[in-house]
């Protein structure tokens, strides 16, 4: 899709569109030229500065910069990129492009920390926020033809420094767009979720990126060489957790996590989200709802500004994406399941650019929603003025005898159902060979589990009518275990009916018939765990008390799904989710000590009675 007709000819009318004629497929270095710099920060610490300035000297430029610590390639004053900007309507349209690599990073002086905290937290004389607020400082001083205004985004980790540069403090910096950006690697991001680590996803990046970095250097640290793309077998040969030290004895920030188990005061001066107060910029925070990464970090930083920053003007994108997906891939499918559309086309051009471009160059106020969010099943974009939306009315879907799964709780003669989790038999996380995480995980098809004897599943009968579910998951397990720890995985699923096909599919011939993958397809909508020992708290953890019937309860992320007619809705529910996640010995210990003689079996209950009505809380959502 395009800018809306009227959008359009409101900025031709302003020259604020690429005139007619314009090359719109020329390389950047056809409008563009590049200088590298190293810009000093207010210690003295010299950054490693790209910048791409329009050679049109008849207008002024706004400033939008990207600040990581993955690289600004490609390096050297000649190399230029294959697209400038977070679509080629940028860079036709022209701005002045910042890229930068943060403080200790590729070819940028210092020392780099990961998550850095602030200087109330480390007693540094510099942060992030006061790197930011250098760097558009020279910028302004030293590039000519702005316009004095600026802007910054960034996806992932570039994601956090968006959000910490909109806490700079400076005047010249009115819009913002954290997109998919890191708020607490602890409870939801990237490596842990709930004190669970993901495994294949922190290991496999960190095992590279926290390599040291004597010198400044434009080469990024060799990946390990796992010999196998088996990443079920390779894990498990580990024998545990904390036998991955072995290949990271020169990795500091992987030791150091190791060794800080709980959420501690390590883990809170790294949390995003108490630093986000009186946000003066325009936040545009965009997500993922199929994000591996970090959905967690784009839900959590638009409910912290909402909370904490209520006078900023915050608005939040959510489409059907993986991790970036907005920006490196049409968003029309992920795996087999299908979206309908180019969504990533749509938000370019009808939420992004229309956002920059109203702030930093004055167009036409593109009035966008407080929530702009894709309903998937349903596979079309909603606008509300809050998020979570308020028509969405709490309720649960309980437990039942037999596998069902329905809103009436059960009766006092519901009883429980039982499995053994066995550490050294672990459910895998997806069907699929893969060394890493694979991101269509995130839309797998669950069948492969649901076979399993240490998954249980509970689900409805099919849908008389459309269900859309809004907002967070809630679990509410009553559960108890032959261990003193256990870790309770919960997965939200949408069965299609034995008859469904993707759009275009053939069957062929009756005598030869093509096997069709979407029907009776179990598609993931949401997964998460709790550790069991932290279903309390994430700081002080506690053991299960053997046999003793015990509440486990927490917030899932977001979801904004519709389970159509005909399909059904279903749960899975299960202690091991292997390697995505490590596995727990199921006895109360330092998970990051334990030797493989610590990893035991243990029997697991899960009761659903009228006394212990084990439920999923969701959020039924009606225009009614």
């Amino acid at each position: 899709m395009t800018l809306s007709r009227a959008l359009r000819v409101a900025f031709l009318s302003l020259g604020l569109l690429a005139a007619a004629g314009t090359d719109l497929g020329a390389a950047p270095q056809d409008h563009y030229t590049k200088r590298e710099v190293l810009i000093p920060m207010r210690d003295g610490v010299k950054l490693f500065t790209a910048i791409y300035a329009p050679k049109d000297a008849t207008r002024a430029y706004p400033v939008l910069m990207e600040r990581t610590p993955y690289g600004v390639r490609p390096y050297g004053p000649d190399a230029f990129p294959s697209h400038l900007g977070p679509s080629s309507r940028f860079e036709d349209e022209g701005f002045i492009f910042v890229y930068q690599d943060v403080r200790g990073r590729m070819m940028s002086e210092g020392s780099f920390e990961n998550m850095r905290p602030d200087r109330a937290a480390s007693g540094a004389a510099t942060d992030e926020g006061t790197d930011t607020f250098d760097t558009l400082e020279w910028v302004l001083a030293h590039v000519p033809g702005h316009n004095g205004r600026a802007g910054q985004w960034g996806i992932s980790y570039p994601g956090f420094y968006t959000a910490l540069g909109a806490l700079s403090g400076h005047p010249a910096l009115k819009a913002v767009s954290p997109q998919a950006p890191v708020a607490d690697w602890f409870q939801g991001d990237d490596f842990h979720r709930n004190g669970a680590l993901w495994l294949p996803h922190a290991f496999n990046f960190m095992i590279s990126f926290g390599k040291p970095r004597p010198a400044p250097t434009p080469m990024w640290p060799t990946p390990l060489d796992h010999g196998t793309s088996d990443g079920y077998a390779w894990f498990l040969r580990l024998g545990s957790t904390g036998a991955t030290r072995g290949y990271a004895k020169d990795v500091a920030f992987w030791n150091e996590m190791l060794d800080h188990p709980d959420y501690d005061a390590f883990w809170r001066a790294r949390d995003l989200r108490p630093r986000l107060k009186g946000v003066k910029p325009a936040v545009l925070t965009v997500g993922g709802w199929f994000d591996a990464e970090n959905l967690f970090g784009s839900l959590q930083v638009f409910q912290a500004l909402g909370r904490q920053s209520p006078a900023t003007d915050s608005r939040l994108v959510m489409g059907p994406w993986f991790h970036g997906g907005w920006e490196r891939s049409k968003g029309d499918h992920l795996g087999l399941v299908q979206f309908g559309s180019d969504t990533s086309d749509w938000f370019q051009a009808e939420i992004l650019f229309p956002f920059f471009m109203h702030y930093l160059k004055g167009a036409p106020d593109p009035a966008l929603s407080k929530a702009t969010v894709f309903e998937t099943g349903a596979n079309r974009w909603r606008r509300f003025d809050a998020w979570p939306p308020p028509q969405a009315k709490e309720a649960k879907l309980y437990f039942q005898p037999g596998g069902g799964l329905g809103f009436a709780p059960p009766g006092k003669d519901g009883g429980a159902d039982a499995f053994v989790s066995d550490p050294a038999k672990p459910v895998p996380f997806i069907e699929e060979v893969a060394i890493g995480m694979p991101r269509e995980y995130m839309t797998a098809d669950q069948r492969f589990a649901s076979r399993r004897p240490d998954v249980l599943v509970f689900q409805t009968v099919p849908l008389e009518a459309d269900l859309t579910v809004a907002g967070p998951l809630r679990p509410e397990l009553f559960v108890a275990v032959t261990g003193t720890d256990a870790d309770w995985v919960v997965k939200l699923i949408d069965v299609y009916p034995d008859g469904f096909t993707n759009p275009g599919f053939n069957p062929g011939s009756p005598w030869y018939r093509t096997a069709n993958p979407m029907g009776g397809y179990q598609q993931l909508v949401r997964g998460e765990v709790m550790r069991g020992k932290y279903r309390d708290s994430l700081e002080k953890p506690t053991p299960f008390t053997p046999g003793q019937p015990t509440r486990v309860a927490w917030s899932m992320n977001d979801v904004f799904h519709t389970f159509r007619k005909g399909h059904r809705v279903m749960v899975q529910l299960q202690s091991t989710w292997f390697p995505l996640m490590d596995r727990n010995p199921q006895v109360f210990t330092n998970i990051n000590e334990a030797q493989p003689e610590d990893y035991r079996k243990a029997t697991h209950t899960v009761f659903h009675d009228a006394a212990r009505p084990s439920s999923l809380g969701v959020g039924i959502y009606s225009e009614k």
